[in-house]
């Protein structure tokens, strides 16, 4: 498999994966498997852990037992095995945090969602949804000799999303745009549209 070309946003160098593959959650399809299937938790930044602990006693009623034990027991998150902090999971694969998405409109039935997400969708403050690990999903961010790359992940059950994606010819930096300006701010999200724009007329 060939190797995608990497353009530099500002600071930032971006997998060309990122401006040409589409994608968009089919959670009809999924049902928001990717909380639930995992080897491990979701990257979380120290930042990240405080606004967890602040909300932990408004979402814990959200959490299953099993989740509450977890977190009783090692906290709301804990190292990878890279030293990374990563949420807690249940069972080694479980994100502690995901939960039915009952009572969120527009979801479908069965369908798994963040209890961070749920919590904030229900009390209207949205200052903090869930981890920007999360939200950036399918593109994974990493700092190598201090330099912020990102990529694009491939996973078995996001091909429905790759799928939909592509019936709707949405880019993945498209899907993303909201995560991304809440990471990057606007600035950097318009300078990536203009990187996108070239970088894609020049491959015609």
């Amino acid at each position: 498999m060939a190797v995608p070309p990497i353009i530099q946003v500002g600071d930032v160098l971006v997998s060309g994966d990122i401006l040409e593959r589409r994608f968009c959650c089919d959670l009809d399809a999924c049902r928001g498997a990717c909380c639930i299937d995992g080897d491990a938790g979701a990257p979380v930044t120290l930042d990240e852990i405080g606004e967890i602990e602040e909300r932990l006693d408004d979402v814990w009623p959200l959490m299953s037992a099993s989740a509450q034990s977890v977190i009783d027991r090692q906290g709301v998150a804990y190292p990878d095995p890279e030293g990374e902090m990563v949420t807690s999971i249940v069972n080694g694969r479980d994100c502690a945090f995901a939960c039915e998405a009952h009572g969120i409109g527009g979801l479908p039935d069965g369908c798994c969602i963040c209890a961070l997400e749920k919590l904030a969708r229900a009390s209207g403050d949205e200052s903090f949804v869930k981890p920007i690990s999360c939200a950036l999903y399918p593109i994974r961010e990493k700092t190598i000799a201090g330099t912020v790359c990102l990529n694009y992940h491939r996973w078995s059950i996001c091909r429905p999303a790759e799928l939909k994606g592509a019936r709707l010819d949405l880019p993945v930096y498209k899907f993303l745009k909201g995560p991304l300006i809440r990471r990057f701010g606007e600035e950097w999200y318009k300078e990536l549209e203009e990187a996108a724009e070239a970088f894609l007329k020049n491959k015609e």
